[in-house]
């Protein structure tokens, strides 16, 4: 697998209720599901970096009572190579760059490389 740019990505879709599908020029094919993108966050407080305990994936809050249906309030570009995701849950904080959502493709191949 290579690491990809925003120049390796031929098509990508954007669903705000349904998720993120990018056609790679190198033939393949991501499709990332909304709760796989929200806990996949590669920001500081999503992944503990600044040492603070990482959030929670989803499932994993068993006092959890009640989760409002999650989905993309908006997305927009970050320069030439990350989008930037604004969830239902007000979280914001989160750049995904491409190198990023190529190295967590949910597909069967990539998942089991890793």
């Amino acid at each position: 697998m290579t690491t990809s740019t925003l120049a390796d990505a031929e098509h990508i879709a954007i669903s705000k209720s349904r998720g993120i599908q990018i056609d790679w020029k190198d033939g393949h094919h991501s499709d990332y599901g909304l709760q796989y993108l929200r806990d996949h966050c590669p920001c500081a407080s999503c992944t503990g970096s600044h040492g603070t305990p990482p959030r929670p994936k989803s499932g994993e809050n068993p006092f959890q009572m009640y989760e409002k249906k999650l989905k993309m309030d908006s997305v927009e570009p970050v320069g030439n190579y990350a989008i930037r995701i604004m969830w239902s849950d007000g979280h914001s904080t989160g750049i995904y760059s491409f190198d990023h959502l190529r190295k967590i493709c949910p597909c069967a191949p990539c998942l089991s490389t890793t």
